[in-house]
């Protein structure tokens, strides 16, 4: 319907808050539970797109199962015919949107379309419209052509006051002090897998310092690669959970049960040459341009289960291991806990110090308090040294504290003292790579995993940092270069892949810091430091039950930002209540039938009981005549994360939802993405590399 030029004829606003003289019809009555509770939803899901790539919001009733018009601003209803004009916009108001993009002849606003390109409605009067707090601030200086935006999500609500965001430079000072706090705020997710592989792998202190370096090394090295090279967000990459269950399996393989001395140089090359076959598989994946068919699979539904599930599925190893020492152990996670929970609005000097450094700061204090016990004497019996192998322990007296001994005590660990003051991690420093092909199709089902890990990582960080969501491209050019950084992570011999962090985005949008260039320089000063021996003897020195302690923190809080994906979803639908339920249960249910089946109770196993899920190879329920098929679907079949992935992705894109109840990502659509100037130099690549993509239609803006 033609529209008069008049702007005095034009209908009242929608959402935005009218004049006294409006009448507006009232608002949809809540339900019945959100009269009581007062609940208002908020929702990033389903839209209605126009051809320019407009996205509007709608908000849905999880109760009823229907869309409603958005919450009344200050108390006041929106009228229904501005509603409607704000959800669905004329085909000739797209075309004169278009032509106004174009450079043509610009016509008087029209409701529900301002003069940049956004679904807001015309405002009557000259006074300036009140600021939407759930707003992402964007730099109307470079905005050219609209994009997709995502308003009225309640994370980007909380987190919209980002202290500098993704282009920002504050200066050397802010950018070193900001880098630094990130990466120290990280410190578990960087160094605790070493931690747990060195050892299970037959290692010495020595080898889990040198493991140490070279995860410091190869992290920092691939993250200034990702930050300029790949998605350009600032995420750090690194030593993924992701990978540890596959690692795990791979150590704890048939054949490696029976070598005899120290075997791990030897089990590091068979990792190493799994990782290697299965990087290259993944760079296939992301360049290949088969990213963005997956992409189409991927959602918050199947993202939140499967994250969560590489959290829980070690439930075995945390608590367990930490009972040698509990009085140790049980400190160190009331620390953080207090930290993280009583003590995080606790302001120093304008930071909130106990909430990011929550980690660093319970080991620190732990640590201090085992080394002063064990000064005193506490953990000294008569007659007994703990660097004594317990097979040659004569005495039973000695043999019944030796466990308690080397948990507690501070000074079991002599990595430090030996530690060289200079090492430099160089590649195949472990020899050359072993290839074994059922190796390989193990941790292949790792970088699949890891890529649906980084899917809802990009998503959540570009929502923090950003102008807008990333490209299809941007994020299968992202994928395909942390298979290219998981190549380096297997040639330095790291022992697992390497890939962007998930807790990143926590400390993101904890630290208020999103800017790259102090991700960038927090990455050259872990090269540096991963040059100083003495820095990866110290972090080997650490004692194994606060490792332990550490893992039940982070698996904890790994698993709970996995559910935290569900935001971008309707987490009250019983569609999506039974997917991930049915998710959840058999993710736990059929990885413990493939893990138990053909094990004799109290059976003398040379294994450690929390190492038992992953020599499932030896006795699960494949039993064919090819050796190598049963290894690889026994293996597989007892992942949690395999499981919860397979339930998830077959579930959410067969059972059928409306886009905004399934929560499907929002990405940025290429055409519109290469005519604005924030987009592009958000996610466009430096030196004019992206010349070189430009033939390359599926990969990059």
């Amino acid at each position: 319907m033609a529209q008069s030029s008049d702007p005095n004829k034009h209908p009242k606003p929608g959402p935005w808050p009218s004049g006294p003289d409006s009448t507006e019809a009232p608002a949809i009555p809540p339900s019945s539970w959100a009269k009581r509770t007062g609940f208002r939803p908020r929702f990033s899901g389903e839209t209605n797109a126009s051809n320019s790539g407009q996205i509007t919001m709608s908000v849905a009733d999880p109760e009823a199962g229907r869309v409603r018009p958005s919450p009344p601003v200050n108390g006041r209803a929106p009228s229904p015919p501005a509603a409607a004009a704000e959800a669905n916009v004329s085909d000739k108001e797209q075309a004169v949107k278009k032509t106004e993009a174009e450079g043509g002849a610009r016509l008087p606003p029209k409701p529900g379309v301002n003069r940049q390109g956004n679904n807001v409605a015309a405002v009557e009067t000259p006074a300036p419209a009140a600021p939407q707090a759930s707003k992402r601030v964007v730099r109307n200086a470079d905005v050219e052509n609209p994009l997709p935006q995502i308003v009225e999500d309640e994370f980007m609500h909380r987190h919209a006051h980002m202290k500098y965001e993704l282009r920002d430079t504050p200066g050397l000072v802010p950018i070193g002090f900001y880098g630094f706090q990130h990466y120290l705020s990280m410190m578990g997710s960087l160094v605790l897998i070493p931690l747990v592989i060195v050892p299970a792998m037959g290692g010495n202190h020595d080898d889990t310092s040198m493991v140490v370096s070279t995860v410091l090394f190869v992290s920092g090295v691939t993250t200034l690669l990702h930050a300029n090279f790949g998605s350009r967000l600032p995420l750090i990459q690194g030593p993924s959970f992701v990978f540890l269950a596959p690692a795990l399996a791979i150590i704890k393989s048939p054949e490696f049960l029976g070598l005899n001395g120290n075997n791990f140089k030897h089990v590091m090359k068979e990792l190493q040459g799994a990782i290697i076959i299965a990087s290259a598989f993944q760079a296939l994946l992301g360049y290949s341009g088969l990213m963005t068919v997956l992409l189409r699979l991927i959602n918050p539904v199947v993202v939140a289960p499967t994250v969560a599930a590489v959290g829980l599925s070690f439930y075995s190893y945390g608590f367990p291991q930490m009972g040698a020492c509990l009085e140790i152990g049980m400190v160190q996670i009331l620390l953080v806990i207090m930290f993280s929970l009583y003590l995080r609005k606790v302001s120093v000097l304008g930071h909130r110090v106990f909430l990011i450094y929550a980690v660093p700061l319970g080991l620190a204090i732990t640590w201090a308090m085992s080394f002063l016990l064990t000064e005193t004497g506490a953990y000294k019996y008569n007659g007994c040294d703990v660097n004594i192998p317990t097979s040659n322990m004569i005495s039973d007296h000695c043999r019944r504290h030796v466990a308690r001994m080397k948990s507690c005590r501070a000074d079991t660990s002599h990595a430090l003292r030996s530690s060289p003051w200079f090492r430099f991690p160089y590649p195949l420093q472990w020899g050359i790579p072993v290839f074994n092909w059922k190796m390989a199709l193990v941790m292949c089902m790792g970088s699949v995993i890891s890529a649906v890990d980084s899917v809802g990582s990009y998503h959540a960080s570009s929502l923090l940092v950003a102008s807008r969501p990333p490209t299809p491209g941007v994020v299968s050019r992202g994928i395909g270069l942390e298979g290219i950084c998981s190549i380096l992570a297997g040639l330095w011999g790291t022992g697992t892949g390497s890939t962007s962090l998930t807790e990143n985005v926590h400390t993101i949008a904890v630290t208020k810091m999103g800017s790259r260039k102090a991700v960038e320089l927090g990455a050259l000063i872990l090269i540096i430091l991963s040059l100083v021996g003495k820095v990866g003897g110290f972090i080997a020195s650490i004692p194994q039950v606060m490792v332990a302690g550490l893992l039940c923190i982070m698996w904890g809080m790994l698993a709970a930002l996995g559910l935290s994906n569900l935001r971008y979803s309707e987490a009250g639908s019983s569609r999506n209540i039974i997917i991930i339920g049915l998710s959840f249960f058999f993710s736990l249910s059929v990885p413990a039938y493939f893990q138990q089946y053909g094990l004799f109770p109290n059976s003398n196993s040379p294994v450690p009981a929390y190492f038992q899920p992953y020599i499932v190879a030896s006795h699960g329920p494949f039993r064919s005549q090819y050796g190598g098929l049963n290894y690889v679907m026994n293996t597989l079949f007892s992942f949690h994360m395999v499981i919860a992935f397979l339930v998830a992705v077959v579930l959410d894109n067969t059972v059928p939802g409306s886009k905004q109840e399934r929560g499907v990502y929002v990405w940025s659509e290429a055409d519109a993405a290469r005519r604005e100037p924030a987009v592009v130099k958000d996610y466009g690549l430096p030196f004019r590399v992206g010349n070189m993509f430009r033939w390359v239609k599926w990969v990059g803006l």
